[in-house]
């Protein structure tokens, strides 16, 4: 049933978001150039990769190494309205068309982090990744890797249709908000360097 649901609502939203994936689309090429879509290597259900689909909203820009800038040197103006707006998301829906991904679920962190992981951190493995999930409506980057961990792996225990729906809600809510959308002094979110086991 969940994929049943996933299917249909994510076919649904492309179709009505079309005109906004078109803009996007535009306004980075226009403003940033190619490639318009970010696509990475990241851990899905029982760890198996996956390639994730967002619009791209930084510069390739390196120092005289060949280093990528900090994410703060590299993020522009357009790429941060796509990014506060949560519009960089919505290539995802691709994602879960193909099942790589639900629309509810621990959000796919960096393949990097796997070997860091706590044995009860690693639970939240056990379900398929999501466009968003518990620990999204409850601080989503505003809050600890510790504490986001936590309430991924509460969902897992306690996953449910209706559960799914009030984070669905929860999430609608909270990108008209603009809530929790970075960390304070950073982008996005600290990288996770592993917890006291």
């Amino acid at each position: 049933m969940k994929r049943f649901i996933d299917a249909v609502i994510s076919a649904l939203l492309l179709i009505t978001t079309l005109p906004i994936l078109l803009i996007t689309s535009i306004a980075i090429v226009t403003k940033m150039g190619n490639p318009v879509l970010f696509k990475q290597t990241r851990p899905g259900k029982n760890e198996k990769p996956f390639q994730i689909l967002k619009f791209r909203t930084m510069t390739d820009g390196r120092d005289s190494n060949g280093e990528l800038l900090p994410d703060d040197k590299r993020m522009t103006k357009t790429g941060n309205f796509i990014r506060k707006t949560s519009i960089d998301e919505l290539p995802q829906l691709i994602n879960v068309l193909k099942g790589d991904l639900s629309l509810v679920g621990p959000r796919p962190l960096l393949m990097e982090y796997l070997p860091l992981y706590t044995e009860e951190q690693k639970k939240r493995h056990l379900v398929k990744p999501g466009i968003t999930g518990w620990a999204q409506v409850n601080g989503r980057n505003a809050i600890s890797w510790e504490d986001k961990f936590k309430l991924d792996v509460w969902y897992v225990e306690n996953q449910s249709f209706k559960l799914d729906m009030y984070i669905l809600y929860k999430t609608f809510y909270n990108v008209i908000k603009r809530k929790d959308i970075s960390a304070s002094n950073h982008v996005t979110i600290e990288p996770f360097k592993g917890s006291l086991k």
